[in-house]
């Protein structure tokens, strides 16, 4: 989640499974985090219209009582008025998602991919060194 590479990448799984909602809440609620106050009310609400309300068009998966903690907290928004909804989410993504990407096909192919990239930049410094060294006279 400390790469913007990372993430994206597992988004794009995310979006394969249907489920690319959670890293959007995740975003979100890091963004909500530094939105100047004058604006919290209005940035919370729309994040819960948009990902914690029953039917939200990006509906996250919580637990009942979870989604009232945050409605409630969105009621007197501070900045850490989604913390604990967030955490659930991220705790989801850790837990099941993110198990099933680490095996999926697509991390599979990036890591063939960058071993192969690997293996080309040592064969290139490996010829590149016996280029100096044939250059130099052997020594």
């Amino acid at each position: 989640m400390n790469s913007d590479t990372g993430r994206a990448v597992f988004s794009t799984f995310l979006r394969s499974e249907f489920s690319e909602e959670n890293m959007d809440f995740w975003l979100a609620c890091e963004d909500y985090k530094k939105t100047a106050p004058s604006k919290l009310m209005t940035r919370a609400k729309q994040i819960y219209q948009q990902y914690v309300e029953a039917d939200a068009p990006n509906e996250v998966n919580l637990d009942a009582a979870t989604r009232e903690e945050t409605r409630q907290n969105v009621e007197n928004a501070c900045p850490s008025c989604f913390n604990e909804a967030q955490r659930m989410i991220y705790v989801l993504m850790a837990k099941d998602s993110y198990r099933r990407f680490l095996n999926s096909k697509l991390i599979q192919d990036l890591s063939q991919t960058q071993t192969t990239a690997e293996k080309k930049m040592e064969m290139k410094n490996c010829d590149c060194e016996e280029n100096r060294q044939a250059l130099s006279g052997g020594a």
